[in-house]
């Protein structure tokens, strides 16, 4: 345990924020407010930071600005890219300083920043003035933390009373009215399904891609993203609505989108040579789950097989409600470990199963003969859901379930490459192991490739 974890164990929760204040004047101070010499984006919200911030900066580049950019996956200036491997959404206030310092010296004219609920508690922005401040959504996560969906929802809006230049809202959310009470000098909302100033209609899903018709003032202009799901429409009209504000050609808000290929595990596809899907995701909320679910069925006829897991150490009562969400929406499930900390792994599986109880009976039946792995407990395990505490064992499972036409989605982990076990962290990357994984069982015939019928 680090020294700084130590000192905070033994003081109050108000001596730890002031603690943190202290820290973070004193990075602003030491690195002369870099924040003054950008346009500082912030995006917020529960799901969706890291695909906007990523379309706002694709767009931007496109209007032929020079960006800086501090997201979960990575930190850019310019066209240098490095992983960030913080395991942190708003990095340590000193780090993220250092990080515009640099971005300023470097010429750049925005700097998008990814912005967390913690790092707004505990003041990891403070100095930082926002040319923009955008919202995602607000759904259930971190009330282990926050206690309250009310405390959570407030802390978010402290980036909205800073007094943005520009904020971009989402009208369909449920919070959108709580933001649209802090005034500034442009606000701008999105939605699918409200009146708002940017709005999509006419939705295309498609497996691995989405359209849409951007309606707003500037007319009506079709958009192609080559990102799926109806999220990913809502993260792009965020980063329009935002790109709007700044005066950018239609044309170019559409190149930009256009542009993005793919974000490292956000619905990222694994393909190895085996015949069916494979994909890795971020996701690890309710919300975020059933959106990935939802974009899945909506694209193939096949089964949908999922992993996942949930934290330790972290929101509780979110479990039941994943575990539910992917019996309604799986046709085969199996949880499995997903950084404990320092909480009993096998706890934390059963707590997700539970919400096994409020869905649906088994829909594919296997043999007890098929797997290694094989426990009979409760209401439908082994048949169509099984408890893999080994995550490596679990994505081996998933992957011999699949046929021709399946997808199996491992969810919670994302890009990370380390996994949290007690006070440590070892390294680990679902997109390596599953890599790994498929091409050792298309060697040994117990899945099949693309090239056999």
């Amino acid at each position: 345990m680090s020294i700084k974890r130590i000192i905070q164990r033994f003081l109050s929760e108000g001596t730890i924020l002031k603690y943190h204040k202290i820290r973070a004047k004193s990075a602003a101070s030491l690195f002369r407010y870099p924040g003054a010499s950008l346009k500082v984006i912030g995006v917020t919200g529960t799901d969706g930071k890291t695909t906007t911030c990523h379309l706002i900066a694709s767009i931007l580049r496109q209007a032929g600005c020079k960006v800086a950019m501090a997201t979960t996956i990575d930190f850019q200036i310019g066209d240098q890219v490095v992983k960030n491997k913080k395991n942190m959404t708003t990095v340590d206030p000193y780090d993220l300083q250092k990080f515009l310092h640099r971005a300023a010296k470097e010429k750049c004219i925005y700097a998008i920043l990814e912005i967390s609920a913690h790092a707004i508690s505990q003041y990891r922005i403070w100095g930082i003035p926002f040319e923009a401040a955008v919202l995602t959504n607000v759904t259930h996560d971190h009330l282990d933390y926050f206690k309250t969906f009310t405390k959570y929802r407030l802390v978010k809006e402290k980036l909205f009373a800073k007094s943005p230049y520009v904020s971009v809202i989402n009208a369909d959310d449920p919070s959108a009215v709580a933001f649209l009470k802090h005034t500034t000098k442009s606000q701008l909302t999105y939605a699918i399904h409200s009146k708002a100033d940017y709005v999509a209609k006419k939705i295309l899903y498609g497996p691995d891609r989405v359209s849409f018709t951007i309606i707003g003032s500037h007319g009506q202009t079709p958009i192609f993203l080559n990102i799926p799901g109806k999220f990913n429409v809502y993260n792009a009209l965020a980063a329009a609505a935002f790109a709007f504000s700044q005066h950018i050609p239609i044309d170019r808000i559409k190149s930009g989108l256009l542009s993005v290929k793919g974000i490292a595990g956000r619905m990222e596809s694994i393909d190895s040579g085996q015949n069916f899907t494979v994909l890795i995701d971020f996701a690890h909320t309710p919300e975020a789950l059933q959106n990935a679910y939802q974009t899945i069925k909506n694209g193939t006829k096949g089964k949908l097989i999922a992993v996942l897991g949930s934290a330790g150490n972290h929101d509780k009562t979110k479990r039941p409600l994943l575990g539910e969400i992917a019996a309604h929406f799986a046709d085969n499930i199996i949880f499995t470990n997903e950084d404990p900390h320092t909480e009993d792994p096998e706890s934390i599986i059963d707590q997700i199963a539970s919400g096994l109880t409020r869905s649906r009976k088994p829909k594919t039946k296997y043999k007890k003969s098929q797997f290694k792995i094989f426990k009979t407990k409760s209401m439908g395990e082994g048949e169509w859901w099984w408890r893999i505490s080994d995550r490596r064992e679990a994505i081996r499972q998933a992957l011999l379930l699949a046929t021709s036409g399946d997808v199996v989605i491992i969810t919670g982990k994302g890009a990370e490459e380390t996994m949290a076990v007690g006070d440590k962290r070892i390294p680990w990357s679902d997109r390596k192991v599953t890599e790994e994984l498929i091409k050792e069982l298309l060697k040994t015939g117990d899945i099949r490739s693309r090239s056999l019928k």
